[in-house]
């Protein structure tokens, strides 16, 4: 099992919490919370060891837009071996639920 902790910077706090997916299905959780304006932080908790640089890979992708038009968050996602994939299809959910759809699910 490993860790990981991702930060990113973001404008003000997202209005509400939410939360995806439900990590013993075999599937991914993904919570969602407000967080301090300006920060976005993103923790991990994973079964699968070795895939920290696809996890930097994802989120990066996920996070290049501008960060003036992202909520502020701190996510908390806790893997059951989710491929790439579903991990981008649960935060699309969870961003969908925030409000955030102008920029197609991300954030």
């Amino acid at each position: 099992m490993e860790k990981f902790e991702f930060r990113y910077s973001a404008g003000q706090p997202a209005a509400r919490r939410v939360m995806v997916g439900v990590v013993g299905s075999g599937d991914l959780e993904v919570l969602v919370e407000p967080g301090p304006a300006g920060h976005t932080r993103i923790r991990i908790t994973t079964s699968v060891d070795g895939f920290g640089r696809v996890w930097q890979a994802q989120l990066d992708r996920l996070f290049k837009t501008d960060a003036s038009t992202r909520p502020a968050i701190e996510i908390e996602i806790n893997d059951f071996g989710a491929t790439p994939g579903v991990v981008g299809l649960r935060l699309a959910q969870a961003f969908e639920m925030l409000g955030d759809t102008g920029s197609r699910g991300q954030p």
